[in-house]
């Protein structure tokens, strides 16, 4: 897929000349070099080029104390400088933090890829209540991408006879961490297709931070304890990875034998789909940022987003298969240039009724 680009050029923001470019500031939970996240920035600054926006992108490197300490500086500034708009995570249950910090401060806010949980709406309330300028969330459905996938990941074990000496099915799961909500999500989705799955046992689930290194060592142990699991679900492709990578310590081989799942769409992760060595992937959802933009963008010309709702969580997640990892790595591998954001604004085409937020008609 494309290459990394230097935090600095995605911070320094790129615009079209508009007279009122609205600002927008996105605090990315992630790592600067990390795939994902850098995917997203990259979806949101061609958002913002074609919707005549100025973003401005700030990584946290995964640390989330300095998610607040990002907050603080930017709410810090002389009025005139502030950014109109933020893009926030609830990543690692930061988001009210933040949410505080920035409507003290006149910034609007639009939660994406992960909200303020349930169990931190008593304290928080909804949007636009007890801060007003908390315009809403979207996210991705995030049970999707663990459902989805888990289903795949089964399918792909009855073919393969993967059965045990009880004639069941065995899998663990490495999913990310306890406390941000699309993780949690993600796993009611796996529990989901495991309820519908008779013949199938979950058994062991552990968490492996969203990390490559820290998810080989844990699938190390996990494939020793658990000899009769065959299947291994994970919530991110880097941990799907170091579990391959563990099996790979033992003399095994991934799609052989053993059959792995993943989400996401780095390049790794679409030609392992392609080579086999993934039997499941769902993603696209890295487009949740761009979708926020769009928001934003009618927003401030007058089409609030409200009229169809504050909340939004909706489909963005494909699973992918051969063909359509291949036509992604096709059009997408130098960037998201190619789609025209305007087409899905409200602002833009006033005669549109309904946000089509789905990854998959990018595909097709």
């Amino acid at each position: 897929m494309q290459r990394l680009i230097p935090a600095f050029l995605l911070a320094a923001g790129l615009a079209a000349p508009h007279a009122t470019a609205q600002t927008v500031a996105f605090i990315n939970p992630g790592k600067s070099d990390e795939v994902y996240w850098v995917t997203a920035a990259r979806g949101m600054q061609a958002a913002a080029l074609d919707l005549g926006m100025k973003l401005e992108v700030r990584f946290t490197e995964r640390d989330h104390t300095r998610t607040v300490e990002i907050a603080r500086e930017l709410a810090a500034r002389p009025a005139a400088t502030r950014p109109e708009y933020a893009v926030i995570t609830n990543d690692n249950a930061v988001g009210a933090a933040q949410l505080r910090i920035l409507d003290a401060a006149g910034i609007k806010t639009v939660f994406a890829y992960s909200t303020i949980g349930s169990s931190e709406r008593a304290e928080v309330g909804s949007p636009r209540e007890r801060y007003k300028g908390w315009l809403g969330s979207i996210e991705p459905r995030a049970e999707d991408a663990g459902y989805l996938t888990a289903r795949a990941l089964i399918e792909a074990g009855r073919k393969a006879r993967a059965h045990g000496a009880d004639g069941k099915l065995h899998l663990v799961a490495l999913a990310g961490d306890r406390t941000t909500p699309s993780s949690i999500l993600r796993n009611n989705g796996l529990q989901q297709a495991l309820s519908e799955a008779s013949d199938v046992v979950l058994d062991q689930m552990v968490y492996a931070s969203w990390n490559r290194e820290k998810a080989a060592e844990q699938a190390d142990w996990l494939l020793a304890r658990h000899p009769d699991a065959r299947l291994v679900w994970a919530g991110n492709d880097l941990m799907a990875f170091g579990a391959m990578q563990a099996l790979e310590k033992r003399g095994g081989t991934p799609g052989r034998g053993h059959w792995f799942s993943g989400v996401n769409t780095s390049t790794e992760a679409l030609q392992a789909v392609g080579n086999g060595r993934l039997a499941a992937l769902a993603g696209g959802h890295f487009i949740c940022g761009a979708w926020a933009m769009v928001l934003i963008h009618d927003h401030a010309r007058g089409r609030d987003f409200a009229s169809e709702g504050l909340e939004f969580s909706r489909t963005m997640f494909t699973l992918f298969d051969r063909e359509s990892a291949a036509r992604f790595l096709e059009r997408y591998a130098d960037g998201f240039s190619s789609i025209d954001f305007r087409r899905y604004s409200k602002a833009a085409n006033p005669k549109l009724v309904r946000y089509d937020f789905d990854f998959g008609q990018f595909l097709r």
